[in-house]
């Protein structure tokens, strides 16, 4: 298929190897003009070398932005995931799936910004990051056109990028041993695929996690925390108020410490095949537990139990790249409307890989010890329970009588 003429074109630009590679490749196969846009999602990488990177391989000052998106991250994209109590596949809480909405809608922001008639990215046509990218482009703007290099070039292998990269006097770093693994990182987590972990027997090395200390060698002893909410969102830790990034941060920091966060899965991409990868997600361990744990004393019964039948469709949502979809925002329309009481404070202990909730307490509990209470009471009428009972029952005693 032949080519669509581009004129300009805003890519997705990280500064490593491949995205310096597309670069120069865009420039050449299209001779279009490159914006580049690096986005700070809390990678823990800096991001301002890109600036100097871009400007070698010939891009304008004006074309190169560089946006820390952090709080805008956190606070619009993670925390309404997480007022769904969102995982994938029963273990995946979408550290990478929930960043890829927010780079597409910034990139295409740039592209209305400086009068681009297109936008780039890095993925491959064998993940489901394309899908991701492709949709939310599509769905802010139909009518720009999409460049995925790897569904075009034939540099399918490290080797020949390298080859590609000495030919055009692109730069290729070496900071040592190169780590096997293909690694995704923002501030919700970092994923690891590839290298010996395409053996789903195979148990990863110990040296692969770099940012959780393994549990073993985690302290010896618990640390108790406590998380304060308010409409279904974290704002405080220990009773310091912070913002969204701050406390997702903060809250790494402790699961880090205490080797919380690590898990192994194989999954359902989207595109068919199954993957195997390994995640370490510490604050949003930490977060979900206290999440439910305000939940269960804040939400009425049928309220908890719809949501958690809606979330696997929500969370196979945002997993497949259906940010921007009418139902998803139908979905978190329902799901905001839960959080108005979920206000309150949450109480954990800390250890070894483990969180475990020891306190909650709500100006909204729903939580009852009067009706509750294993002692006399003065409230319920536990005759009352029969006619529960049979009514219930009703059903099956009238069939049972047909036999």
């Amino acid at each position: 298929m032949a080519k669509k003429e581009v004129k300009k074109v805003v890519l997705a630009y990280s500064g490593g190897l491949d995205t310096s590679i597309i670069l120069k490749w865009l420039q050449d196969e299209y001779n279009a003009e490159v914006v580049t846009f690096t986005a700070d999602i809390g990678q823990g990488e800096e991001v301002e070398p890109a600036r100097e990177k871009a400007l070698k391989m010939g891009i304008k000052p004006e074309n190169i932005f560089i946006l820390d998106i952090q709080e805008e991250f956190v606070k619009d994209y993670v925390f309404p995931m997480f007022r769904a109590n969102t995982i994938y596949e029963g273990e995946y809480l979408l550290g990478t799936s929930i960043a890829r909405p927010l780079i597409a809608k910034k990139q295409i922001e740039i592209a209305e910004k400086v009068g681009a008639d297109a936008v780039a990215h890095g993925a491959t046509g064998k993940g489901n990051d394309q899908v991701r990218f492709e949709i939310g482009y599509l769905s802010l703007n139909p009518n720009i056109t999409v460049i995925a290099p790897w569904r075009e070039w034939d540099l399918n292998s490290r080797e020949k990028l390298l080859r590609y990269a000495e030919k055009h006097g692109i730069p290729i770093e070496k900071h040592g041993k190169k780590s096997p693994y293909s690694m995704d990182a923002n501030l919700l987590h970092i994923s690891y695929e590839g290298g010996i972990l395409e053996d789903p027997w195979a148990e990863p090395e110990e040296s692969m996690w770099r940012w959780t200390v393994s549990p073993e060698k985690a302290p010896n002893e618990p640390e108790y925390i406590e998380i304060g909410f308010e409409n279904g969102d974290p704002v405080s830790i220990n009773d310091s108020a912070m913002s969204p990034a701050t406390i997702l941060r903060t809250l790494n920091e402790y699961g880090n410490k205490h080797g919380i966060g690590r898990i192994d899965i194989v999954e359902n991409r989207f595109v068919g095949m199954k993957s195997r990868g390994c995640y370490e997600t510490p604050g949003g361990t930490i977060l979900l537990k206290a999440h439910r744990a305000i939940e269960s004393i804040t939400l009425d019964r049928e309220e908890a139990h719809l949501k958690d039948s809606i979330m696997p469709k929500y969370a196979e949502l945002i997993y497949n790249g259906f940010w921007f979809s009418p139902e998803r925002e139908a979905l978190q329309a329902l799901i905001d409307n839960t959080q108005k009481n979920v206000n309150g404070t949450v109480r954990l202990k800390l250890y070894k890989g483990n969180v475990e909730v020891v306190g909650r307490r709500s100006p909204n509990s729903l939580f009852d010890a009067n009706y509750c209470t294993f002692e006399e009471d003065e409230v319920y009428n536990q005759k009352d329970a029969e006619g529960f009972i049979k009514l219930n029952a009703l059903r099956f005693i009238i069939k049972g009588r047909q036999k």
